[in-house]
């Protein structure tokens, strides 16, 4: 067998081994991020008909779910693009900061104005959160693996469709403030 033979099965056997303990914490924190992002999206849609009744302005109800999404098609490719640059850590550690501002932010907001402005910040971090978490991925795992890797990500959206109705009503429910 010559060396470059050699140098071959390796890689190919190293592609069918279990990831080093460091790339599986890095993968189960890059699936929480995805869930923090899914579970977003979900609570949200199950709490915006009390929400809005609990703010007024019926007429801007779509304005909540527009902000954040236009907000996130936005950043989408200058998060990459940023990536590249700088390092995928940094750039999805201030995608993280700008999210939970922004959900800080959504949760005190006073008015349909305010909150409408809160989620479109929201949506500038939860446009990062989620293409930079994919990259890194990509930067992980070798193209034979990344199917079973980015699946997973599909059932963490799986299970957000189901979990986050459920605590969107929790809140809506059992958390929000009483005024009368």
């Amino acid at each position: 067998m010559s060396l470059k033979d050699a140098q071959v099965t390796t890689v190919e056997a190293s592609d069918t081994r279990s990831p080093p303990g460091n790339v599986r914490a890095v993968f189960g924190a890059l699936l929480l991020v995805m869930l923090l992002a899914s579970l977003d999206q979900t609570i949200v849609s199950t709490a915006l008909p009390t929400i809005v009744s609990e703010l007024g302005g019926l007429e801007h109800l779509s304005w909540i779910v527009t902000a954040y999404m236009l907000a996130t098609t936005i950043v989408t490719p200058p998060y990459g693009k940023l990536g590249d640059l700088y390092g995928r850590k940094i750039v999805l550690q201030s995608a993280i900061v700008l999210f939970l501002a922004g959900s800080a932010l959504c949760g005190i907001a006073q008015s349909m104005g305010q909150l409408i402005v809160f989620r479109a910040l929201q949506g500038l971090g939860g446009g990062g959160l989620m293409v930079t978490a994919m990259a890194v991925v990509g930067d992980l795992v070798s193209p034979r693996e990344r199917g079973r890797y980015q699946g997973l990500f599909g059932a963490v959206f799986g299970v957000s469709t189901v979990l986050g109705p459920l605590i969107g009503g929790f809140f809506v429910e059992q958390l929000r403030v009483r005024t009368h």
